[in-house]
């Protein structure tokens, strides 16, 4: 019999473990001061929040292509194991803190929206959910603390300034308590505050009390004539925690039909239960402050897809960014205190830019561009997060499949070069580290200045996730144990012809023609791989390399060699010498220099007490291997594969070699057979080029 669960037990074990009970705090107004005393930084504006937040992460630099890069861990989304991670946008998240920053120190951009443009599935909505659940995670931290208040009539004694019946009222906009210090003696407080303060923030707050608070705070002044501590008397101050799901501190606003939506969904609206209770629609206590501007005070706001909003929408927005004062209906102008951030895709923008009657919105926005990245390896980053072998349960994912998607997705954003002797694929190399002959820092970085589109256009990594997953489902439902590369390529490319984002039909047969470029370099990399794994003996490469050694020693330095069978000194093998120097395509006049080459570096370490060894020289090692390959492939007869008749000799040298694409290359026994069968019928077509 199953034992009974101890619920009893287990919220006691949670309690004493969890820091949400210790996290909540009140106090009086007085006790609120002397925390703001201790630690002047829990009165920071949303700006300045936001940025400590994202520094208190961490940060790197380092040097991309000669620019320094700065790259904060935030976004690593360590806290939700990378699921929001964001890759390969460093730059353009750098350009983002910098914005914050300059918010955060008063220079003017805490002015203006934050406006995020880039074409779908860049990451746009992915960096706002990382600002929003970062707030809601800080606002729990010591150092992230913030506070607001309620107003309190325990004992019903205010005469209903409260509401009828009500002993305690939230402020409506979870507003800074410091607020409820009067204009003309804020400074002094401040001063106070400040005195002997440690660092360079010094406390300054902003605005004045919302409707409600300013009504109730005018109401006991008047009742208490003007008695300033009385009144604080009915205040509580409290730790405030920012949540999405609680609407405290983060607002979202999305674009909906014109006919069924107003501004009251930014600014409030009138509560009309309450107006009998109040006697009139203009009193404070009967408005609902439950705009996406009124909730998102103290945190920040999202504007999705921004530039599709209603003109009307506009002037709240203008007015929001730039004095940062909303307008609810029937009310003075409101103090908000809010990160205001929306994103809109290309379209949408260029319409901005068309339009003369948005020139205002144009100058209140601070644009960062989010393109869709174009580092190959960042890119494979992305796929890899979902498609693992955690992740992925009961069917495995050969090697190079997502790496070939990836690929593909970032072939389609590159711009065609401008110089004729080099490709798309090169170019992607360049991008992502590789070094190619007459090609500096400064050509890659010239290469990225004169294309000013890329990135803006292609392939979202929203459509490979689907199609990397449309073939994960297949393979599944046809019993097939692995996905390979050609699975996804038939999913990429039957996928193109109902892309809804694509139309343009020249459009779709360049990405049918990259799509083929891709699955060439993936054949290139297989039969590397497995001419790598037929000639990975390491004994027998040792010795070849030994051999060569000895030749170019005693070519170099005019000797003989003696042969080790019949002990005669004769002339170095040039035979030899030759076949391997020609896998890494040293031409006839360049052979010597690449033996002295050798002999230098081999004499360098000796000075050094070293030993050479073939790994060491990445050319020499690559020449050795294909040399060593060209040797054993005849013996192991591959091409009996393609007629699945092999003699017991070849079937046991066949097994080493797929054992060792397992253990060297991280292939399984069904993507391991798949890939040396299809090597073997290029084998059989003659079409091997040794590269």
């Amino acid at each position: 019999m199953a034992s009974k669960i101890d619920l009893h037990s287990l919220v006691t074990n949670w309690q004493n473990s969890s820091t949400q009970a210790k996290e909540h705090w009140s106090g009086t107004f007085e006790e609120y001061l002397d925390l703001v005393k201790e630690n002047p930084k829990i009165t920071r504006n949303a700006y300045q929040r936001m940025y400590d937040m994202i520094v208190e992460e961490g940060t790197e630099t380092y040097i991309d292509f000669k620019k320094e890069v700065v790259r904060y861990k935030f976004f690593d989304d360590k806290f939700n194991n990378g699921k929001d991670a964001v890759f390969g946008l460093d730059v353009q998240l750098m350009k983002l803190v910098n914005v914050l920053k300059a918010a955060a120190l008063g220079y003017g951009t805490e002015k203006r929206v934050i406006l995020l443009h880039g074409p779908v599935g860049s990451a746009k909505s992915t960096i706002c959910r990382m600002l929003k659940k970062g707030l809601e995670r800080y606002s729990h931290q010591k150092q992230g603390a913030v506070y607001t208040f309620e107003w309190i009539d325990e004992k019903l004694e205010l005469d209903g300034i409260l509401g009828k019946g009500v002993k305690s009222f939230p402020s409506p906009m979870n507003e800074e308590p410091l607020l409820l210090i009067p204009e003309e003696m804020r400074q002094s407080v401040y001063d106070s505050i400040n005195k002997g303060q440690d660092g360079s923030f010094r406390v300054h707050v902003d605005g004045e009390l919302s409707p409600p608070s300013r009504f109730i705070f005018k109401a006991l002044m008047e009742k208490y004539e003007g008695n300033l501590m009385q009144v604080l008397s009915h205040v509580r101050v409290k730790r405030l925690f920012i949540s999405e799901a609680d609407r405290i501190g983060i607002g979202t606003f999305q674009p909906k039909d014109e006919k069924n939506q107003d501004s009251t969904e930014l600014t409030g609206d009138i509560n009309y239960r309450k107006i009998a209770e109040y006697g009139s629609d203009s009193d404070p206590r009967a408005f609902n402050f439950d705009g996406e501007f009124n909730v998102a005070n103290r945190g920040m706001i999202e504007f999705v897809e921004v530039l599709k909003l209603d003109v009307a929408f506009l002037y709240d927005l203008l007015g929001a960014s730039q004095e940062h004062r909303v307008k609810p209906k029937k009310f003075a102008q409101t103090h908000i205190d809010e990160v205001i951030i929306g994103h809109t895709n290309e379209p949408e923008y260029r319409r901005l830019q068309d339009n003369e009657f948005m020139e205002a919105l144009r100058d209140r926005t601070v644009k960062i561009d989010i393109p869709y990245i174009t580092r190959w390896r960042d890119e494979i980053n992305i796929y890899k997060r979902d498609f693992n072998s955690q992740k992925v349960r009961g069917i495995s994912i050969a090697p190079h499949t997502v790496e070939m998607a990836a690929m593909w997705a970032i072939l389609t954003r590159l711009e065609k070069p401008k110089k004729a002797n080099l490709t798309r694929l090169q170019k992607l190399k360049l991008y992502n580290g590789k070094t190619l002959p007459n090609y500096t820092e400064d050509n890659v970085r010239e290469l990225r200045k004169e294309a000013n589109r890329e990135g803006l256009e292609g392939i979202s990594a929203r459509y490979i996730q689907d199609k990397l997953s449309n073939a994960l489902v297949a393979a599944q439902q046809s019993n097939k144990g692995s996905v390979n590369p050609f699975m996804v390529f038939k999913e990429l490319e039957s996928g193109l012809k109902n892309h809804s984002l694509i139309s343009n039909e020249e459009l779709k047969t360049e990405f049918k023609e990259l799509l083929g470029v891709v699955m060439q370099e993936y054949e290139e990399i297989i039969k590397a791989e497995v001419q790598r794994a037929i000639s990975a003996d390491e004994s027998a490469m040792q010795r070849l390399c030994a051999n060569y050694i000895d030749n170019v020693k005693a070519y170099t330095q005019r000797e003989k060699v003696r042969n080790q069978f019949t002990g005669n000194d004769e002339e170095p093998d040039e035979r030899l010498m030759r076949s391997i120097e020609d896998k890494i395509e040293i031409p006839e006049s360049r052979k010597d220099d690449f033996r002295r080459e050798i002999m230098n570096y081999i004499g360098a370490l000796a000075l050094e007490g070293k030993k050479f060894n073939y790994k060491m020289n990445e050319r020499l090692h690559k020449a050795i291997e294909l040399k060593l390959f060209e040797d054993q492939k005849d013996s192991i007869k591959l091409t009996t594969l393609v007629s699945n008749v092999a003699d017991k000799d070849t079937q046991e040298k066949i097994d080493i070699v797929k054992t060792r694409l397992i253990k060297d290359f991280g292939y399984d026994e069904i993507s391991a057979t798949d890939v040396l069968h299809y090597v073997a019928s290029i084998f059989a077509r003659g079409d091997v080029k040794n590269k």
